[in-house]
């Protein structure tokens, strides 16, 4: 037996035989070719990439997510890139060898760049040219399909890598799990399992050389780990897991149709949290009632370019579409920080404290006209709620009000339609506005609580800083003050207030956020479920008296072994999964 331990990037568990697939076993041809033989080669070279192009462009027509066909389209815009493909054919006219080694050396080089960038979206990045090199070295060998685009049974899956190509053109009626030898929470695939609720673990190391296809593996996307050809006590650890964990699922389904009411009667909304329209199904059949947060720089982040007024519309018009008649709130674009786009000139030594979000807009307001346009657009087409992030006082606030209300009045010039009950908000998630939340609320509809952030500025503690990362508390004293804060003046100005953070998708959270006052939860829609049946199992009652024993104490690790203690004693069924 082996234990690989990774990664938790996609909840659940899977047991079935074991698929090894390598794309490192795609190696390219190494062969010198003679000087009267290159213009034969770049001919080759030529019509591999339009091979590669066509077969893109094929599953472009195909019904699948508009993220997918984003992602398709970077490949496409990759494979006319000019500079990408004169540097391939250039190698093979210098170097005198043929395409395959040529587009293997190319982009190894990039890659190699792009890999050592400090950008983690740069270095994600490296896979696409991985993948696009792959297609055009299948083109130019004559490979047709891709081996996981049609399976004959069910399996788990164990890779050294996989494109996102492959993942959404691979038969996933037959992926009962994913295990990689590498990748991130923030790379494409990752994204693209967990909206396909297919649970995974990642960056598992050496995995996929150390497995055999039909190897017994038993995958916990939840903890992160891979067991491979299990001994019998081990296992039978496992089965128990296993069934207790399918018995678990099935309950949770139960709670689709239910609303979220506490046995006292007192309701809460869950809402889910979104960065692309293909997590919108796994949203709906969650039961979500709306989403809660839109990450809409999703759209920035992933583009060669930035994106036009249209494709934005286009993009907010589908989940609008989509979630309709339930509302959607779209937060502006939220960059800067962790969340770089390459070419705006966000390269800062502070970047957590710098340029980014509402400040970046507000400097760029050619950028966010263009945003907010796109916005009102598609305001016609369901229940939007806008929502600006990381405002810090009013004279921001007065800003990016006065900015879309001169917007709507372009659009009424223009005679464009929009919605004009539009409900605006903003995020809390700096603890000036937290300060000044009784201000703000007179000026917006709705709060929306990014704990992500709050904790970080509360505390002052990088929540990326491996080395203080034990200081990044939930339960610290004074976020809970602070949220208890937010929540009483939002409530005294007669507006309701959310929690869109992490916090929000830990069922330990749930009850005392409840307590606290919460009018809605918005979370990733694999928690959504479980956190229903929680507050469905308590009273409103219950959870304001844990709340206000909680708020009592002096220490977070006095308020985490309390609420830990609650919940085990409450939900021994939950915290024993």
């Amino acid at each position: 037996m082996r234990i690989f331990k990774g990664i938790a990037a996609s909840e659940g568990l899977a047991k079935g035989r074991a698929l090894v697939h390598r794309n490192a076993a795609s190696v390219a041809e190494k062969r010198h070719i003679l000087a009267d033989g290159v213009a034969s080669e770049l001919d080759t070279f030529k019509e591999a990439v339009h091979s590669a192009k066509t077969h893109l462009q094929e599953h472009n027509t195909s019904k699948i997510s508009k993220e997918s066909k984003d992602i398709l389209e970077t490949h496409l815009m990759m494979l006319d890139d000019p500079e990408y493909i004169g540097q391939i054919e250039a190698y093979i006219t210098t170097n005198l060898v043929c395409s395959q080694w040529a587009i293997d050396s190319v982009t190894n080089e990039m890659v190699r760049l792009l890999e050592q960038s400090k950008d983690e979206l740069l270095r994600e990045r490296a896979l696409d040219f991985k993948d696009v090199s792959l297609h055009l070295i299948d083109a130019v060998k004559g490979d047709g399909q891709r081996p996981l685009e049609s399976l004959d049974e069910d399996v788990v899956l164990i890779a050294d890598s996989l494109m996102p190509s492959e993942l959404f053109s691979m038969d996933k009626t037959h992926i009962l799990g994913i295990s990689l030898d590498g990748g991130g929470r923030a790379s494409h695939v990752a994204i693209l399992v967990r909206a396909f609720n297919i649970p995974t673990v990642l960056a598992t190391g050496t995995a996929s050389r150390n497995v055999k296809d039909g190897d017994e593996i038993i995958l916990d996307g939840s903890y992160g780990e891979v067991y491979v050809r299990p001994d019998l006590i081990v296992a039978q650890m496992l089965d128990e897991r296993f069934a207790l964990w399918q018995e678990h699922e099935a309950e949770l389904k139960k709670m689709i149709d239910l609303p979220t009411e506490m046995t006292d009667g007192h309701t809460m909304l869950l809402k889910a949290n979104i960065q692309t329209s293909i997590e919108v199904d796994a949203a709906k059949k969650s039961g979500a009632s709306g989403v809660g947060l839109f990450r809409s720089e999703f759209l920035f982040m992933e583009s060669v370019e930035l994106p036009s007024e249209q494709r934005q519309f286009e993009a907010y018009k589908q989940v609008l579409e989509a979630v309709s008649p339930k509302p959607v709130t779209i937060r502006t674009i939220d960059i800067g920080g962790d969340k770089i786009v390459k070419g705006l000139g966000i390269d800062e030594k502070n970047p957590v404290l710098g340029w980014r979000a509402v400040r970046f807009c507000l400097s760029r307001k050619d950028i966010f006209i263009v945003q907010l346009r796109a916005l009102l657009r598609a305001s016609v087409y369901g229940k939007l709620q806008i929502m600006f992030p990381m405002i810090s006082g009013i004279e921001e606030l007065n800003a990016v009000l006065h900015l879309l209300a001169h917007v709507k009045e372009d659009c009424r010039n223009e005679q464009i339609p929009f919605d004009p009950d539009i409900k605006i908000g903003t995020m809390i998630e700096v603890p000036s506005a937290a300060l000044c939340a009784d201000i703000l609320a007179k000026k917006v509809d709705f709060f929306s609580i990014g704990t992500n952030d709050l904790i970080q500025y509360t505390i002052a503690v990088d929540r990326g800083n491996e080395k203080i990362a034990y200081l990044y508390q939930p339960f610290h004293p004074g976020v809970l003050r602070l949220i208890q804060m937010i929540v009483e003046k939002a409530h005294q100005n007669n507006i309701p207030v959310s929690l869109c953070g992490e916090m929000a998708s830990d069922p330990l959270c749930s009850v005392l956020l409840a307590g606290i006052g919460l009018d809605e939860l918005s979370m990733g829609s694999q928690s959504l479920l479980q956190v229903r049946k929680i507050l469905r199992s308590v009273s409103f009652e219950e959870a304001r008296a844990l709340a206000q024993q909680a708020l009592e104490m002096d220490s977070y690790l006095t308020i985490n072994t309390f609420i830990r203690e609650w919940m085990h004693d409450r939900f021994d069924h939950f915290t024993t999964i």
